[in-house]
């Protein structure tokens, strides 16, 4: 089995997280954050703003069951692509909608995913395609945060279930069973 790895930031990890780690063709999917100035940024760190890091997840995948692109699709219809540095109550540059590709394949990819999903926002979508940088993965407590303790956090119970209904409701052939 072939890997690649697709790595997105569309707000909250925890979130983002939950929507990938059920996908058929999923190999694992991590939390992280890329895109900043600080070598290996804790969680407090990155939270301040102030290192220029997104929470991301990098989500590795058999691209002969699952498609960059069918993912990509799955991020625009999960996340709000039209809030620029924000998602819901989460403000600031680390909870930008971003994909950082991992070739020029995948940043074509990306920019035609981006067209795709326009008619279906009504705003202009402002997610960014950054450059591959260095990734440094979250303390082990942010990984399968949902799985482990999100039923017991208001914050996920909020965000994460209409995400996993969306996700069920417009790509039900992608989801385990």
């Amino acid at each position: 089995m072939a890997q690649e790895i697709a790595t997105l930031a569309g707000g909250c990890f925890w979130c983002t997280e939950a929507v990938y780690q059920n996908l058929k063709g999923v190999a694992s999917v991590e939390s992280g954050y890329i895109g900043g100035a600080n070598p290996d940024p804790s969680y407090e760190q990155v939270c301040s703003g102030k290192t220029g890091h997104a929470e991301a997840v990098r989500v590795t995948f058999d691209p002969d069951v699952i498609s960059y692109g069918n993912l990509l699709d799955i991020f625009f219809a999960t996340h709000d692509p039209t809030t620029l540095n924000r998602q819901g109550n989460d403000v600031g540059t680390q909870y930008r909608s971003a994909i950082f590709p991992h070739s020029p394949d995948q940043e074509q990819e990306a920019k035609a995913a981006i067209l795709r999903s326009a008619p279906d926002h009504a705003r202009p979508i402002v997610t960014t395609i950054e450059a591959d940088a260095p990734w440094y993965p979250a303390e082990d407590y942010h990984q399968k945060y949902w799985d482990r303790v999100g039923d017991r956090n208001p914050y996920c119970m909020a965000l994460i279930p209409p995400k996993l209904a969306k996700l069920r409701k417009n790509f039900a052939e992608r989801v385990e069973s």
